[in-house]
């Protein structure tokens, strides 16, 4: 028993979710399968799609994490091997096929790390051990047979000796949140097209400063304008619009885990929990009176990530990881140069286990 309890942490922390570019909920990794959920208005009942195919990574890293590369309809899969922590496993969404990307580590630290995918350059940006790093990811949908290199590209203008990183991506700037001596409700922007840090902060409304995890909502065209940022607390969801400088205030998940995991789509918030619980909220963009009595539910057309017990329930709650992986999206395009609201240069585009009683009860007399 304790051994299958030890695979059910292994298994959630190593899944992730994702969606392609219809709007199909995927979900890789769950008890050594991986499933295509369908589009929102689907994930109230019913069974999901089995896509389970060879080539896939193990998914037994500590770090997984997915991101979608838009214009490609391509889904990177990052710390999801553990023999080869450094591998990007690319799932082609359009005929559910894997590759496997070698790539060239360069200082970066897979095991510790957290990354965004630009929309515009398809380039992933990184925060790990004190430097932020970029990764070229072309247009790639399949592996190509070069390795493809981390590079650092500057090391933050902030104190990161105690930094856990919160990055967001929006109008094609990463915003690191949570950074020491920042006010709550600001975020320190890096313009991604002119690798440029600003010295100031920007103040985006009411949010805590405190550590906590990040998604970006895709819109169908254009680059994203707004994140959801969920602190570790999980007392409330708040999403942040990079234009008009607002943030709404949305009910916090109903599951208060600070080891989840989020993705977005147009219109909905998903969260994997670590006991591999999937949730969501929906959202309507730019529409905050639409979202107000917004709630959470289950997607009950998923199985969980996790394997179940024989001998009883668990709840999991994984402590926070030092890693604070954000989600990104992504894709390539052209674009036009305009001042976001911000003021800066933006381009608009064309992507503690908490085990109950009877079960520790159950575990102690089985070693007696």
């Amino acid at each position: 028993m304790t051994l299958s309890f030890a695979v059910g942490i292994v298994q959630a922390s190593s899944s992730c979710i994702a969606f392609d570019v219809r709007w199909n909920l995927l979900a890789f990794g769950f008890n050594g399968k991986d499933y295509n959920a369908g589009t929102k208005d689907t994930w109230g009942s019913g069974a999901a799609t089995d896509i389970t195919k060879s080539g896939r990574p193990p998914f037994d890293g500590s770090t997984t994490n997915c991101y979608l590369s838009q214009f490609s309809n391509a889904i990177y899969v990052l710390g999801a091997d553990k023999s080869n922590p450094s591998s990007i496993y690319i799932f082609n969404a359009e005929d559910n096929t894997w590759t496997a990307q070698s790539v060239t580590a360069q200082g970066f630290d897979p095991t510790s790390f957290a990354a965004v995918l630009d929309h515009d350059t398809n380039v992933f940006y990184a925060y790990s051990k004190g430097e932020i790093y970029s990764l070229d990811m072309a247009l790639l949908k399949a592996a190509q047979s070069n390795a493809i290199p981390w590079n650092d590209v500057q090391k933050p203008s902030w104190s990161t000796d105690s930094y856990q990183p919160v990055m967001a991506l929006a109008q094609n700037h990463v915003h690191f949140l949570n950074i020491p001596n920042v006010p709550a409700g600001n975020a320190v922007i890096f313009v991604i097209h002119y690798s440029y840090m600003q010295p100031e902060s920007q103040h985006y409304g009411d949010f805590p400063a405190q550590h906590g995890q990040v998604t970006s909502f895709f819109k169908d065209t254009g680059v994203q304008q707004e994140f959801a940022f969920i602190p570790d607390d999980g007392s409330a969801t708040y999403v942040i619009n990079v234009e008009s400088n607002t943030t709404q205030t949305l009910a916090g998940p109903i599951t208060k885990d600070p080891s989840a995991t989020y993705f977005a789509s147009t219109d909905s918030l998903v969260q994997l929990t670590s006991a591999g619980d999937v949730n969501y909220l929906p959202y309507n963009a730019g529409t905050s009176s639409a979202n107000s009595g917004a709630s959470w539910s289950k997607v009950a057309k998923l199985p969980s990530a996790a394997p179940s017990s024989s001998g009883g329930s668990a709840s999991t709650s994984r402590s926070s990881s030092a890693t604070g992986t954000s989600k990104g999206a992504s894709a390539t395009g052209t674009g036009t140069t305009q001042k976001g609201s911000n003021g800066a240069t933006s381009l608009s585009s064309v992507a503690g286990w908490r085990i109950g009683f009877a079960v520790l009860g159950g575990l102690l007399a089985g070693l007696l």
